[in-house]
């Protein structure tokens, strides 16, 4: 006896012609080879732009704050003196602004103000101030003014600045091979200083001491 059973075409088990190609034209039941791509890539692709946008909004948001990055408010020159009571700052010495990554100094100690203006360059001379990016172009350390010589001195490696972040030319003053970069600067009618951490200007070349354009140190030798 056979095991093969003839089914009427009007049931379902018989796959006819007609049932065949309705099979092949039917919506594939589940998720698709090709639809499981386009989500994947989709959903990488939302990944992506939500990472961009956070990004962006990382990036501006210390600018609406005003933070590094934007402007910064540093206050009057009688309100750094006070902040730095214990250093010479009426006499040119570099006071440290945390909030700017900036040292302010005087360019003309013998002019004991901010001069009202703005200084995209951040050469500060027609605003009597100037205010130099804390990172040396060298490596990136942080240098550090020197009570003792008035100048800024690199830890790291040994590159040094005079008070106004001219890198001193010399194998003997250090690496760097420029000076401190200056940031854009405005002082407000009040006296106020605004530094625009925003704007960097690179630092000049290497001046010979004694030349004109760098301020000798007030002494033989430094802190490092």
């Amino acid at each position: 006896m056979s095991n093969y059973q003839v089914e009427p075409e009007n049931k379902p088990q018989a796959l006819t012609k007609e049932a065949l190609k309705a099979l092949r034209h039917e919506q594939v039941q589940g998720v698709s080879r090709r639809e499981l791509l386009r989500g994947s890539l989709a959903a990488g692709m939302g990944l992506w732009l939500l990472e961009v946008t956070a990004g962006t909004i990382g990036f501006l948001w210390p600018n609406l704050q005003g933070k590094f990055g934007g402007d910064v408010n540093v206050g009057t020159l009688d309100t750094i003196k006070s902040d730095n009571s214990s250093l010479p700052i009426a006499d040119g010495f570099p006071a440290y602004v945390s909030a700017a990554k900036a040292f302010v100094v005087l360019v003309d100690p013998s002019q004991p103000r901010f001069i009202p203006g703005a200084d995209l360059t951040g050469d500060g001379t027609a605003v009597n101030v100037r205010a130099l990016y804390q990172r040396c172009p060298h490596l990136g350390c942080k240098p550090n003014p020197c009570q003792k010589n008035f100048w800024l001195e690199c830890p790291c490696h040994g590159s040094r600045y005079d008070r106004l972040g001219q890198k001193a030319l010399g194998a003997e003053y250090g690496p760097a091979p420029r000076s401190m970069d200056r940031f854009a600067t405005r002082v407000e009618a009040d006296g106020t200083l605004v530094i625009n951490t925003g704007k960097i200007t690179l630092g000049s070349l290497p001046i010979a001491v004694g030349q004109p354009g760098i301020i000798p140190p007030r002494s033989a030798t430094g802190c490092i």
